[in-house]
């Protein structure tokens, strides 16, 4: 039997063994898939259970999409580009080779009619998930992000390396707090966990106020999945926006890793069902 599994901390809300174990079984493969909660001071002892116990690969959530990176051999141009790891395969010669399918979720989410090239678009926070946003946005032909943080100073890193690795897009950074106006975009992108179910449920990362001012053309894209609609998502469409929760984007990342792990792609059908009954 492959042996798969997710490390981070906590993964209390996880949904993915419910994903996973759908992907595997519209393969017909034999695989098992577990929670393996992993404070960052036990990453070291991780990495050996992985090696020792002829597990076959695993995903990575935070806090650990950065530092997992210091015990692989090889790393993907995205997750290289991105500065995080997601998902990790272990070869026959217990290699470990890095990936990053968060970009590949972030942009398959998005649907087909949504046209991005030549658009501005706002990211809310500048943690790992902002980095997956902000290069699918780049693929997808944005001309501009501006970021949203609560400290503009921790983010002059981030905004110094997109504007090395992307130099035709112009990037922003703008206090969170401050939101007044965002008329200016297409695309407004929340990749901070306010909203999300056991931490913050009942509070949204703009005021109302803020969400008005959003053109009725734009979308807003919560990353978040659990709840299916974010306090942001309910007020956006009360404001006639239309909105992407990150549930798609949960689904198209687990369908990415199987393929990178197995070379063959799992039912996305079966595996949203499957999602959707874990969440109810």
């Amino acid at each position: 039997m492959n042996k798969f599994g997710l490390i981070g901390y906590p993964l209390g809300h996880s949904i993915s063994p419910a994903i996973h174990k759908a992907g595997f079984k519209s393969l017909g493969i034999d695989a098992s898939y577990e929670l393996l909660e992993t404070d960052p001071e036990d990453l070291v002892d991780r990495v050996k259970f992985f090696k020792h116990n002829h597990y076959s690969g695993f995903n990575v959530t935070i806090p650990l999409k950065l530092p997992i990176s210091l015990f692989l051999q090889e790393v993907d141009r995205t997750a290289d580009i991105a500065g995080a790891v997601n998902t990790v395969k272990i070869d026959d010669k217990v290699i470990f080779k890095g990936y990053n399918t968060d970009v590949l979720g972030f942009k398959k989410a998005i649907p087909s009619d949504i046209v991005l090239t030549g658009k501005r678009a706002a990211i809310l926070g500048t943690g790992g998930a902002s980095r997956a946003a902000a290069i699918g946005l780049i693929d997808l032909g944005v001309k501009g992000i501006d970021f949203y943080t609560r400290n503009i100073p921790n983010s002059m890193d981030l905004l110094n390396y997109m504007r090395r690795l992307f130099p035709n897009v112009n990037f922003e950074t703008h206090q969170i707090e401050r939101v007044r106006d965002l008329s200016m975009f297409d695309m407004v992108v929340n990749t901070t966990p306010i909203g999300m179910l056991g931490r913050s449920a009942d509070m949204m990362p703009l005021e109302s106020a803020a969400i008005q001012t959003i053109p009725k053309h734009a979308v807003v894209y919560d990353v978040i999945y659990n709840p299916k609609k974010t306090l942001l998502l309910k007020e956006s469409e009360k404001s006639g926006l239309r909105t992407i929760n990150g549930l798609d984007m949960l689904i198209y990342q687990a369908v990415s890793a199987q393929e990178i792990w197995f070379g063959r792609t799992p039912d996305f059908a079966e595996m949203k069902i499957a999602a959707l009954e874990a969440l109810s």
